[in-house]
């Protein structure tokens, strides 16, 4: 079987659910003759056609307040934000209406809102941000963000049948750097599941996105270059977070570093370590450390970005710094 793109798998999902179920359909901005700013949604019209195809007005309240209309009666739309950073124009219809709809009202909310985010690509800091913390807590909402191509494809498609509301991250960086081949029949990745990406018995680092690659290339430098061995776990759900994953990989190494590429002030970090402080302080050997983008809006500057967003030297440094204690 050939490998596919990050991007590609993306596409299979959405293919396979709406051939699946025909209550399956696609909105957003650009996403149908045009295939979508990064073209996830390419061919999909010529397909489908345009009764499931729907080509929506500039406007992301509007696009998030009717995908919610027809998930109460019966449909399951896909919503495209054209870059995730624009879901804040549609923040008060996610967290006041959509996340509370079936605890209110008894109606259901089967929608999937999809996007491209992160850095790492010279976007600048209206097309490189990772607002997942501002939804994360909200009760209500799924989230998550796959680091490889079979989660992409595997989360994709459970996100499309969950009953509730999916925030589906999709980090452009990975777009077309990673590839895969897909296993074969109904793929789909259980939602709240994290996976091991590294075996390991000295650190852990827990991540997700695009700083999965950052973590294993660290890991594999100070492993190489310390004897250190270091194990990975890619959460993939943000929300729900698998508590019983993260627990025993702490209780597996003792000491624990957090790496994600959103701002250090209110990240996911924060709550990982509480978490972890809550369930498993017994086990730490060392305070948990974190390593996280800086608490600035993301430069365009090649060497501004670089400096703000985690690196691999980071994460050596800061798995050094753990070891050390």
């Amino acid at each position: 079987m050939a490998e596919i793109t990050y991007l590609e798998a993306i596409r299979e999902g959405l293919i396979e659910e709406m051939e699946r179920d025909v209550n399956v359909f696609c909105l957003g901005e650009d996403i149908g003759r045009y295939g979508g700013a990064f073209k996830v949604t390419d061919g999909l019209l010529d397909r489908f056609g345009e009764q499931r195809v729907i080509d929506s007005p500039i406007s992301e309240t509007g696009i998030v307040g009717a995908a919610a209309g027809a998930a109460h009666m019966g449909m399951r739309p896909v919503v495209e934000m054209q870059f995730i950073d624009f879901i804040a124009n549609a923040y008060d219809m996610l967290t006041n209406y959509v996340a509370t709809a079936r605890y209110r009202a008894f109606l259901p909310c089967p929608m999937v809102v999809r996007g491209p985010s992160g850095g790492y690509v010279r976007g600048g800091p209206f097309h490189s941000q990772n607002p997942e913390a501002g939804f994360v807590h909200t009760p209500g909402l799924k989230v998550v963000y796959p680091s490889t191509a079979q989660d992409a494809k595997g989360l994709m498609k459970a996100a499309i049948r969950d009953d509730d509301c999916v925030l589906f991250f999709e980090h452009k960086y990975l777009y077309r750097r990673i590839k895969a081949e897909m296993p074969a029949g109904d793929h789909v990745v259980p939602i709240g599941k994290a996976r091991i990406a590294r075996e390991g018995r000295d650190l852990s680092i827990i991540t997700y996105a695009a700083t999965v690659w950052k973590a294993l290339d660290a890991a594999e430098q100070i492993e190489r270059e310390d004897g250190l061995s270091v194990e990975v776990l890619d959460l993939r759900t943000l929300a729900p977070l698998d508590d019983d994953a993260i627990q025993e990989t702490v209780r597996k190494t003792n000491r624990v570093l957090i790496v994600h590429e959103d701002t250090r002030t209110g990240g996911l970090a924060g709550e990982i370590t509480a978490r972890i402080n809550e369930r498993s302080f017994a086990w730490l050997d060392a305070p948990v450390l974190r390593v996280t983008a800086h608490d600035v809006p993301l430069p365009y500057a090649p060497s501004l970005e670089d400096y703000v967003l985690p690196q691999t030297m980071d994460i050596v440094r800061a798995l050094r710094t753990l070891a050390a204690y």
